[in-house]
C-alpha cells in the first residue's frame, strides 16, 4: 500500500493579522505589526545563518583541495593539516543537518506559503503625435540627400538575384530598409526603362517590390521592418502559393508602370525637343516657316521646292492679289521671304507692286537677288524635299 501525504506541515502556521479575538486593551494594529516584524526578523537571521554556512563550507572544501595536492606531492606538513581541515568539514555537516532542522520546524506564514508567480508592469506612455506631412521640395530634397550618401550601396542591393545574398547585404546595410531607398530603386527603374537595359531592369524590380513587401511587413506588424528581415525572406525562400502569387503580381504591375512612365517621360522629352527646335525656327514676325510652308498653295510650294524665283514671280502674278499678299506676308514673318522695296509695296497693297511682281521673267530674275532669300524647314522632317536653312544663288 502506497504512503499517503504527509499534510502535518500545515498544523502549524504561524499567522499575525488574521485573529478577531484580541484584548480591548491591545492596540491591534499595533500588535499585528509588531509579530509580523518579530517573524521578518526571524527569518532574517536565519538566511544569514545559511548564507555564513555555506560560504565557511565553500571555503573548507577549497582549502581540503588544495591541501590534497601538497600531501600528495610529499609535503608532511600538508598531511596534518588535510586531517584538520576533514575533521572540519565533518563538524560543518552536522551544523548542515542543524540547521535543515531548524528551517524544518519553523512554522509556515503567510511569507513562506504565497509567492508571487508572475509579475508585470505596464506605463501608459503618451500617445505619439503624427508627424507633420511634409512638403513635395522637402522629400526631394531628403531624396537627393539620401541618394547621394548611400547611391552604391542602393545600386549594389538592386543587382542581388537570389534572396540569400539580399537579406545578408540588407542585415549588414540596415539603414536601406526605409521609403527613401525605395523611391530611389523606382527611379533607377524609370532609367533603366528609358535606355532599354532589359537584364538588369529584371533584377532591380524585383528587389525593389521585395523592399515594398518588407515595408508592408512591418507596418502591417507594428514594428520596425528591420525587425522583419528574417521573417520576411524566410517567406520567400519557402512560399505559400497564394503570397508567391501576390507577389508575382505585384512585380508584374510595377514593371508595367515602369514602362508606362519611361514612355510618357520619352513622350515628354520629344515634345520638349520640338518645341526647342520650334522657338529656334521661328521668323522676325514669330511664324514658324514649316507651318506657313504646309499653309502654302502646292503652286507655291512648287517654287520653294525647285528654289526657282522666276516661276516664284510667275506664281504671285497668276495669284489674286489679296491671296499673294497674304501668303507673301506669312513668308516674310516666317522668315522664309526678305522683300525688297516692290515686294513691300504688294504688302502694303500697292498695285504698281503688284505690277512689278508680274514683269517680264528676265527682267524678274534681274530683281530676283534683292527680293527672296528662301526659307528655314524644319531639319528633322525627312518628308519634305526643302531642308534646311538656305539662300538663293545670287
Amino acid at each position: 500500500m502506497s504512503k499517503g501525504i504527509n499534510y502535518s506541515k500545515w498544523d502549524h502556521i504561524e499567522v499575525s493579522d488574521d485573529e478577531d479575538d484580541t484584548h480591548p486593551n491591545i492596540d491591534t494594529p499595533s500588535l499585528f505589526r509588531w509579530r509580523h516584524e518579530a517573524r521578518v526578523k526571524r527569518m532574517e537571521e536565519l538566511a544569514k545563518e545559511k548564507s555564513d554556512f555555506e560560504a565557511e563550507w565553500k571555503q573548507v572544501a577549497s582549502q581540503i583541495d588544495e591541501a590534497q595536492r601538497q600531501a600528495d606531492a610529499g609535503d608532511s606538513a600538508a598531511a596534518s593539516r588535510l586531517a584538520q581541515l576533514k575533521d572540519r568539514l565533518s563538524k560543518l555537516e552536522a551544523h548542515r543537518q542543524e540547521l535543515a532542522k531548524k528551517e524544518k520546524s519553523q512554522p509556515l506564514n503567510i511569507d513562506t506559503i504565497c509567492k508571487e508567480g508572475k509579475t508585470r508592469t505596464i506605463i501608459n506612455k503618451a500617445a505619439a503625435q503624427p508627424p507633420k506631412p511634409r512638403t513635395d521640395e522637402e522629400t526631394w530634397k531628403n531624396l537627393e540627400e539620401f541618394k547621394q550618401k548611400y547611391d552604391k550601396e542602393i545600386k549594389k542591393f538592386g543587382m542581388f538575384s537570389k534572396f540569400d545574398d539580399a537579406q545578408r547585404f540588407l542585415e549588414e546595410h540596415t539603414h536601406l530598409v526605409c521609403e527613401a531607398a525605395c523611391d530611389r530603386l523606382v527611379l533607377w527603374c524609370v532609367d533603366l526603362a528609358v535606355e532599354e537595359k532589359a537584364s538588369l531592369l529584371e533584377y532591380v524590380t524585383k528587389q525593389c517590390i521585395c523592399l515594398q513587401f518588407l515595408l508592408k511587413l512591418g507596418a502591417e506588424l507594428g514594428t520596425d521592418p528591420r525587425n522583419c528581415l528574417r521573417q520576411f525572406y524566410a517567406r520567400l525562400r519557402d512560399p505559400q502559393p497564394e503570397y508567391m502569387r501576390a507577389f508575382e503580381e505585384e512585380l508584374a504591375a510595377f514593371r508595367q508602370r515602369v514602362q508606362d512612365r519611361a514612355k510618357a517621360r520619352l513622350e515628354d522629352a520629344m515634345r520638349e525637343y520640338e518645341e526647342e527646335q520650334r522657338q529656334a525656327r521661328l521668323g522676325p514676325g514669330g511664324l514658324d516657316p514649316v507651318e506657313v510652308f504646309d499653309s502654302l498653295p502646292d503652286s507655291l510650294k512648287a517654287c520653294f521646292e525647285s528654289k526657282d524665283i522666276a516661276l516664284l514671280q510667275k506664281t504671285l502674278a497668276e495669284m489674286p492679289i489679296d491671296e499673294a499678299r497674304y501668303h507673301m506676308k506669312r513668308c516674310v514673318d516666317s522668315g522664309m521671304w526678305v522683300p525688297d522695296a516692290s515686294s513691300k509695296k504688294l504688302l502694303e497693297g500697292d498695285e504698281a507692286g503688284a505690277e512689278a511682281a508680274g514683269e517680264s521673267e528676265e527682267e524678274a530674275e534681274g530683281e530676283a537677288a534683292n527680293i527672296f532669300v528662301t526659307g528655314r524647314l524644319d531639319p528633322v522632317d525627312q518628308q519634305r524635299s526643302f531642308i534646311g536653312k538656305t539662300s538663293i544663288d545670287r
